[in-house]
């Protein structure tokens, strides 16, 4: 254990015999995976566990198997201390901050890999991703054996392989999708927002501000597929350097849909980069 404002645990042996501790209370516990870089809505999250739950942890982990040879991997925004300090605030029971050798000792060599509902979208888009996240998330609940894991809407294809995953593996935790927590101007929270210039944020709302329009244009009766390039057309002109992909998909296997209009419900997800920053959104339509 270190001195920080709540318990914090390094090691799976430690992180194991608190969660052991518990159960012999008869206590529920609950977990929020995170890479750190903490903001309101990895807090929400943990509200959400608490409210399922009688005792909360949260990990920190900056995975280095999801980030790709050209991603962000060292430039991550990190600071150990002031999210100790905030998940204490949110009422977390305890932090798991493990090292990389700790997660991946020497020899390793397994991954998990998540066949179709990982390939489109940011699985195209960013190579190899889900695998790596699809490897970590296992490692944590195995590590921590949680009975609620809870995990944000806003990276919604990360939540729907999750759950394909644990539905699969027969993994014995019940995993809960919470809302994406927004700005006042509807920009999703992230981690990565810090990189925003003020010129780039106020480009970035735009994006919320699309998609919206988008779903209006959905929810009259227009084809999916018009919808879908009058979008990517629109975050081009609002300033956006690259739109990887704006689709309308089903939102439990997330196969495509359209051309056509919309027969039910969907969802649509976006991905644009503005400098050097890759934001992510979806909504429900």
């Amino acid at each position: 254990m270190s001195e920080t404002p709540l318990p914090l645990v390094r090691t799976v042996a430690d992180l194991r015999a608190q969660v052991r501790a518990w159960r012999a209370e008869g206590l529920r516990v609950g977990f929020v995976p995170t890479m750190g870089a903490l903001h309101e809505g990895h807090l929400s999250l943990v509200r959400l566990a608490l409210a399922n739950a009688d005792r909360a942890v949260a990990s920190v982990f900056v995975n280095p198997t999801q980030f790709g040879p050209n991603e962000d991997f060292d430039a991550y925004p990190r600071g150990e201390q002031r999210d100790a300090e905030l998940l204490a605030g949110a009422g977390c029971h305890l932090l798991y901050a493990p090292t990389v050798s700790e997660m991946y000792p020497e020899g390793y060599a397994t991954k998990v890999t998540v066949a179709r509902i990982t390939e489109p979208l940011d699985g195209s888009a960013r190579p190899g991703h889900f695998d790596g996240v699809s490897t970590v998330v296992t490692k944590l609940l195995l590590q921590c054996g949680p009975d609620v894991a809870v995990f944000g809407e806003k990276d919604f294809q990360q939540l729907q392989v999750i759950r394909r995953m644990v539905r699969d593996l027969d993994i014995p935790v019940e995993v809960l999708g919470a809302p994406t927590a927004r700005a006042d101007d509807g920009l999703a929270l992230s981690s990565r927002n810090a990189y925003l210039s003020a010129a780039e944020r106020a480009v970035a709302a735009k994006l919320n501000f699309t998609l919206r329009a988008a779903i209006a244009h959905l929810q009259a009766g227009h084809a999916v597929a018009a919808v879908e390039t009058a979008a990517v057309a629109a975050l081009d002109e609002a300033g956006f350097d690259r739109v990887d992909y704006v689709e309308v998909r089903d939102p439990e296997d997330l196969s495509r849909l359209g051309p056509g209009p919309l027969a039910g419900p969907a969802r649509i997800l976006a991905a644009a980069v503005i400098g050097r920053t890759r934001l992510i959104d979806n909504m429900a339509v």
